[in-house]
């Protein structure tokens, strides 16, 4: 789950790392009423990266800059997202643009803290041009972070003196919502030095994981809290043959099979186990909200799922679709009835899934 940039940056300040002064305007807001006197920062707060290069950061040295640059926003889309609300920001008067981040490194299977000096500008590109200007150090989950640690990391990317021990505390905090919030990222980019030596986090970036949930009041988050609520595991992807099973492997199998026959995913759909009609016939119409989705492979192996439940579901979506080219590998429980309701509607079935998948292949030939 990505949290806005505000909402990031609220718990920044809770942990005690410096962020600008700030204020939030929503879509419909009375502008004129909003008392502007110094130069502000005027920051899109929708969840997609590089919005600066897209016209989704502007600048404004008075009032009335102000309600002209903001009317611009709001009327405008960043990168297929509409602007509903805005961060105004005091605009801080930058030295140095530094970079930090943590992330979850999956090959190590550890945190792991990325720092480096050149702030402001896409971190993979420094990594080709300028590998020396980054530091990376794992992080032993069994032992304490402690404030040594991010002084080491900061000593090695040679920082004066002075600046060592404000942005070392930045990290060691940064790390400290990592834990605290089941975090899978969190990025200030760029971490910047102003001209009176004071350290800011300008941008704040946070994920965390949906499957801490229920260690956490979630609630606050806009993300969540608009979140379509599915009682099955949903994933939309670039291709256009929607995948729906039951069960994480079964569904990823079908992905494979797909995959293989020259086609792509658009989804991955998990009904989970026990799914009943209205689960079923809510998961296709799930998958047809997708306009890219010219087939729909399900692939069900029932156990506690009954074929016949599933079977029931597909009759009556499908008949609303007629035109929609799908196939069915039904296994299992009721796995008879299943087969006659389909039957009786003219639906055919496999019990191969790897049959069932080059059906439908042919058919969207």
């Amino acid at each position: 789950m990505k949290l806005h940039e505000y909402e990031a940056k609220k718990i920044f300040k809770e942990y005690g790392i410096p962020v600008p002064e700030s204020f939030l305007i929503n879509k419909g807001d009375d502008l004129n009423s909003i008392n502007v006197d110094k130069e502000v920062v005027l920051k899109a707060q929708v969840l997609v990266g590089g919005r600066g290069k897209v016209g989704g950061i502007l600048f404004a040295s008075n009032k009335e800059e102000f309600i002209k640059k903001a009317n611009e926003l709001f009327n405008k889309e960043v990168k297929g997202e509409k602007v509903e609300k805005i961060l105004v920001e005091e605009k801080l008067p930058i030295e140095k643009e530094y970079y930090v981040s943590i992330i979850i490194d999956r090959d190590a299977k550890k945190p792991l803290i990325i720092f480096s000096t050149k702030g402001g500008v896409d971190i993979e590109e420094v990594a080709e041009r300028e590998p020396e200007k980054i530091i990376k150090y794992h992080i032993d989950i069994k032992k304490p972070f402690l404030p040594y640690i991010a002084r080491w990391i900061v000593k090695d990317a040679k920082l004066p003196s002075n600046e060592i021990g404000k942005v070392a505390d930045v990290i060691y905090k940064l790390y400290k919502i990592f834990k605290d919030l089941d975090a899978t990222m969190v990025e200030i980019n760029p971490l910047v030095i102003t001209k009176d030596g004071n350290v800011y986090a300008a941008d704040a970036v946070l994920h965390l994981d949906d499957d801490a949930a229920f260690r956490h009041n979630y609630e606050m988050f806009e993300e969540y809290k608009n979140k379509e609520k599915l009682p099955f595991a949903y994933v939309e992807l670039d291709g256009d043959v929607a995948v729906i099973g039951n069960g994480a492997g079964l569904t990823l199998a079908s992905m494979d099979i797909i995959n293989n026959l020259g086609r792509k995913p658009a989804c991955f759909l998990d009904i989970g186990g026990g799914a009943d009609t209205e689960t079923v016939k809510l998961a296709l119409k799930k998958v047809l909200e997708n306009k890219n989705v010219k087939g729909i492979f399900i692939n069900i192996l029932g156990g506690i799922t009954r074929c016949d439940e599933v079977a029931k579901g597909i009759i009556e979506v499908l008949k609303e679709h007629p035109n929609i080219k799908f196939a069915v590998r039904m296994m299992g429980t009721n796995e008879e009835i299943g087969k006659k309701i389909l039957e009786e509607h003219g639906i055919p079935y496999e019990t191969s899934m790897e049959e069932a998948g080059k059906k439908l292949i042919e058919m969207l030939s």
